[in-house]
């Protein structure tokens, strides 16, 4: 370490001193030479001997400008946040007025990010120095990190104003009323609510914001007022849709407003002037008597309105029809098996519902299927803005399924569909969501910002991790400068303002704030936790792990701890079980901690148990040959602990206990044992004592698919034809078996498996579909439904039954000494004097058109056995038969 730098600011301290050089002495050139030194500092490594100088002679001299300027800069230049120091020395110099220098120590504090203070102050000497075009340029800058001054954007909005950039102009009001309402100052937002009615005033999606939140942080009434004012407008252009959906908003703040309420049937007689019912259905509903609730005035009147002839209707049973005429109290309908039916228009209010020309439900009875199928097939963008607006203008995936499948698309057409569909949901400026409802969508006005969107969807989401999730989406796409960002990231810096105890959501939030503060460190919220501060208050640190649910949330943590924590191997090893990942292996290995990973590796297989996923994993994931090496651990042993587990999991499935977790291990185990064939493959290479105990265990799991026991047993058949297996002897081997080809076994198999991933789901949403229909004692494709549910179940439990007694035929051991299975045979007909060849095979395989025959059917049993020469004579159903056998051959089936 070079004393050059320590020398050389001593001197310049005490020079200082001595001399008490006089503030007016200072030019911009005396920080330039202090720059220098500062520069020759960092390269000799000594910053932190020189920070500790200068701040001793702090403590004695607090107005050092050289210890303040030095010891500022070295601390701004290690991204530290106290800046302090330098903000002394503007505060000095702003005092004596020397505007050059505070705009040098200003740009000084910049270099090295965003900052409020040296932005308002260095804005403030442009100001003085009259150079309005900086400050306004150095004021855009400054409304981006300042999220409450709300007086300067106004200003910028009100320049652009002044240069008719009215698109700037209507951005800077927006982002002003936001901070005007958060400080409750009604008066600012009145008034620029009055300039967007002006420069935007059919961006209704916005000003319905603003309102829901001036109700929230304001009032009610404050927002209905504002209401009024967009409403005058709406009425003057006779846009009477959009005026009533204003005055209900207003009444949804104040029912008993009787204004509004006169209002609301004034725009009921304008929109509906042509109607033949009008003032009927005003009289109906009592929309003009104040005794009526306002709302279901409005609801009865609506409903009655809708009524008129050309309009669509829907009835639950006669489906979609078209209201033919209506006189007096009559109401007549053509339904498309029903038509002219007549009902009272009462019962017709009650019974039927109304529905928009372009409803979807009015597209699928209107419109040829083949037309509709195309159309929503090749148009996504339009298919999800009709049925969203058949919904009221508010639907969710699941109720855009149920309208297009199976009706329109099949199930494995709307897999594509929806995907794209979800593309479009989530990008489209022209879709948004309902506030506080994720899952359901809505067709916009006017287009929403990305922003909006996202911040719409942080609202609705109630899970934190969920939460967490569109923060960062949001930060990929937008920029932190947004307003809607602000109550995001105070969301996070909520967790950090009190806490009693640590938990996953408070050092889940410290470390988001901290990964974004690096990027955007105007933002850095000043809390002076460190991470081993928030370490030592974790209560239980394997709870709190587990409960974060973001994998790279988990990661930083493991990379903090490794950082920080001195037994971080130790901690690593513990919170394994709950970051599956090669990541902890990796890092330990890279340590050199191998008998840390050993310890890791056998403490999982020893509590299999209690650590199935982690179990599970190591079996996936690790070479037990490179970390078991001596051990004695066997592959064998792992196995066991999988069967174990899979009947383990069966059994608490089946006591309701855990049943989501247990279902996900239960299929990976499933996986991994057989569909993965790891059982098989070890059971074909074992010894017989390892076959005899691992397919016992396996027979012992009760819940297992018996096709997966059966075809097992024949693997190991197939390559161990005289093993036995444990509790069987060979007479009831051979009493029980069904021979068959390995053929047709395959065939019975994907018979098998097609009836269960295939036909029993399609019939369970047809039974599902049938329900909707209602009224189940008169359904006769519901009774269908569950008639063809109980006859698969039957197939099931016959195929699965015939599996398992099946025994596969080997060629090589036909024996063409007689008749048996699997041979080809000359027969001489003495009645008739000709050859007939017959194969005979079993019935799984029998096809008589090509005389292939069951050895166990009547005609096939009586031959069995027999040698050649052997003539046989026997009665059939009172024919009678008389042949020889001429030859016996193997079959090449």
């Amino acid at each position: 370490m070079s004393e050059k730098s320590l020398k050389v600011i001593t001197e310049l301290l005490n020079e200082e001193k001595w001399t008490r050089a006089a503030l007016n002495s200072y030019t911009i050139n005396n920080f330039r030479e202090l720059d220098t030194i500062i520069e020759e500092t960092v390269k000799e490594s000594a910053e932190d001997e020189v920070k500790t100088l200068c701040d001793e002679h702090l403590t004695h001299t607090k107005n050092s400008i050289i210890a303040l300027y030095i010891a500022g800069i070295i601390s701004l230049s290690r991204q530290l946040v106290d800046d302090s120091n330098i903000i002394m020395l503007i505060n000095i110099f702003s005092d004596n007025r020397k505007w050059n220098i505070v705009e040098y120590l200003c740009e000084r504090i910049l270099e090295f990010g965003e900052n409020k203070l040296a932005l308002r102050t260095l804005s403030e000497c442009f100001e003085n120095e009259g150079y309005e075009e900086k400050k306004f340029a150095v004021w855009e800058r400054l409304i981006k990190v300042d999220y409450e001054d709300a007086d300067i954007v106004r200003h910028l909005a009100e320049k652009r104003e002044e240069e008719d950039n009215i698109e700037s102009a209507v951005d800077y009001y927006k982002k002003a009323i936001h901070r005007y309402i958060n400080k409750k100052s009604f008066a600012n937002v009145k008034e620029i609510w009055h300039k967007l009615i002006e420069f935007c005033p059919e961006d209704t999606d916005f000003f319905f914001h603003i309102d829901r939140k001036v109700a929230k942080i304001i009032s009610g009434e404050r927002s209905s007022q504002l209401l009024e004012d967009l409403f005058s407008y709406f009425t003057e252009q006779e846009n009477w849709d959009k005026a009533l959906e204003i005055l209900k908003r207003i009444i949804s703040y104040d029912p008993k407003n009787q204004w509004a309420r006169n209002e609301i049937i004034n725009c009921f007689r304008q929109k509906y002037s042509h109607h033949s019912h009008l003032e009927d259905y005003i009289r109906f509903s009592n929309l003009n008597q104040s005794w009526r609730n306002v709302n279901d005035a409005i609801s009865d009147f609506e409903k009655h309105i809708s009524f008129d002839a050309g309009n669509f209707v829907f009835h639950r049973s006669w489906g979609v029809g078209r209201i033919k005429s209506i006189h007096d109290d009559v109401i007549i309908i053509d339904f498309s098996r029903k038509r002219g039916h007549r009902m009272s228009l009462k019962m017709a209010v009650n019974a039927l519902t109304s529905l928009i020309k372009d409803h979807i439900w009015v597209l699928k009875s209107t419109w040829k299927k083949e037309k509709l199928r195309e159309r929503v097939k090749g148009d996504v963008h339009w298919t999800l803005k009709t049925v969203i607006r058949s919904y009221n203008n508010a639907a969710s995936i699941k109720q855009l399924k149920a309208e297009l499948v199976p009706g329109i698309l099949t199930a494995g057409e709307w897999s594509s569909w929806s995907t794209e569909a979800r593309k479009i949901l989530k990008t489209d400026s022209a879709f948004g969501n309902v506030p506080d409802k994720l899952d359901v969508f809505v067709v916009r006005e006017i287009p929403i910002s990305f922003e909006e969107k996202t911040f719409n969807k942080f609202k609705a989401e109630k899970n934190f991790f969920a939460r967490l999730t569109t923060i960062q989406d949001f930060l990929q796409h937008a920029n932190p400068e947004s307003e809607f960002f602000e109550e995001m990231f105070a969301f996070l810096t909520g967790f950090l303002k009190a806490f009693s105890t640590v938990n996953e959501t408070v050092i889940s939030s410290y470390l988001i704030i901290k990964s974004i503060v690096k990027s955007y460190p105007f933002l850095n919220p000043g809390f002076n936790y460190s991470f081993d501060d928030l370490f030592s208050k974790i209560e239980n640190l394997e709870e709190t792990f587990s409960a974060i649910e973001d994998t790279d949330i988990k990661k930083q943590f493991l990379l903090h701890i490794k950082k920080e924590e001195k037994n971080w191997q130790d901690l690593f090893v513990r919170l394994f079980p709950y970051y599956l990942s090669k990541f902890i292996i990796d890092e330990l290995e890279a340590a050199g901690a191998e008998n840390r990973i050993k310890e890791l590796i056998f403490g999982i297989i020893d509590n299999y148990r209690e650590k199935r996923e982690a179990f599970i994993w190591i079996a996936r994931n690790i070479d037990m040959e490179t970390w078991t090496a001596g051990k004695g651990i066997q592959y064998e042993k792992i196995l066991i602990g999988m069967v174990h587990l899979l009947n383990i999991t069966f059994r608490e499935i089946d006591n309701r206990r855990d049943v989501s977790p247990n279902r996900k291990i239960n299929k990976q185990i499933q996986n991994y044992l057989f569909k993965e064939v790891n059982l098989e493959n070890f059971l074909l290479k074992a010894d017989e004592e390892s076959i005899s105990r691992l397919f016992t265990l396996v027979e012992d799991v009760k819940d297992l698919d018996a096709s997966i026991k059966i075809e097992l047993k024949h693997k190991i058949i197939e390559k161990f034809p005289d093993f036995k297996f444990y509790g069987e002897t060979e007479t009831e081997t051979v009493s029980r078996g069904l021979l068959v080809t390995a053929a047709s076994y395959k065939l019975k198999q994907k018979e098998l498996q097609h009836i269960i991933e295939v036909d029993i789901p399609e019939n369970s949403k047809e039974i599902g579909a049938a329900i909707q229909l209602g009224d189940l004692s008169e359904n006769a494709e519901y009774k269908a439904g569950k008639e063809r549910q109980e006859l698969l179940n039957i197939a099931i439990g016959k195929l699965k039954d015939d599996l398992e007694k099946a025994r596969i035929f080997k060629v090589e051991d036909v024996d063409t000494a007689q008749v048996s299975f699997g041979t080809v045979v000359d027969l001489k007909n003495i009645d008739s004097g000709k050859n007939e060849k017959y194969t005979f095979l079993g019935p799984w395989e029998s096809d008589p058109n090509r005389n292939i025959i069951s050895y166990l059917s009547p005609f096939g049993n009586k031959f069995w056995n027999h040698e050649v020469g052997e003539k046989l004579e026997f009665v059939i159903n009172d024919r009678q038969y008389h042949y020889e056998v001429v030859s016996i051959e193997k079959t090449t089936i």
